[in-house]
């Protein structure tokens, strides 16, 4: 009895030690996974950076970045690192969404994202007070955020062709400077109030909706 006490107790103890030797080549694994991802990862985005200031030219004094009928479903968060950028010229790349870190651009004079698949527009565009130009059109939009009314410099929004928005935060009668807007081939069965109360507004496109009456004050 006592041997096999004694047999039953070094063979767990050896157990013991194995599986610890085991967990520990695993935990090593793991880690040296990780460290290999992480390594994968930063020459991914260097690669990209790399590609993206490729597509960077000046052009009357402004710093645009410029890609066209090429595949970049995303942009990188190593874009941040070209935050000078005065201007985006993004057409049929393929875009599913704008990066959240859109608002960190705060020089942006002009974004045009048309004729993308971005269905959502972010919050954080209203951190873009210096924008002039917005260009949305050909996309997959369905709302407007109220805080695009926080981009005060507004001139020219062009939200065409997104097949259903249907309405406008009242909040974007705030936009003082704009100009020009156009919301042609959409859902709208009547002209947005907040556009009725834009007070700067000169062209105004509402062109293939669904408009089935004017409202009174249309005579402005």
């Amino acid at each position: 009895m006592a041997e096999n006490a004694v047999c039953t107790g070094a063979v767990s103890a050896v157990k013991e030690v194995w599986e610890k030797r085991i967990k520990k080549q695993d935990e090593d694994l793991k880690r040296d996974k990780e460290f290999k991802q992480k390594l994968v990862r930063i020459w991914e985005e260097r690669v990209c950076l790399a590609k993206l200031r490729e597509k960077v030219t000046t052009e009357d004094g402004r710093v645009i970045l410029k890609i066209e009928k090429e595949e970049w479903k995303t942009l990188p968060s190593s874009l941040l690192k070209l935050n000078q950028l005065q201007e985006w010229q993004l057409h049929r790349i393929g875009l599913l969404k704008i990066p959240e870190f859109i608002g960190r651009f705060q020089n942006l004079i002009v974004l045009n994202l048309s004729r993308n698949t971005i269905s959502e527009i972010p919050r954080g565009i209203g951190l873009l007070t210096r924008l002039l130009e917005l260009n949305l059109s050909y996309n997959k939009i369905k709302t407007v955020p109220q805080e695009l009314s926080n981009c005060a410099s507004l001139q020219k929004l062009e939200l065409a062709v997104n097949r259903d928005i249907c309405d406008l935060p009242q909040e974007l009668s705030k936009l003082l400077n704009l100009t020009h807007l156009d919301l042609s081939m959409n859902q709208f069965t009547t002209i947005p109030p907040a556009v009725l109360n834009m007070p700067a507004l000169e062209w105004l496109d509402m062109g293939s909706n669904r408009l089935e009456q004017l409202p009174d004050t249309i005579e402005r």
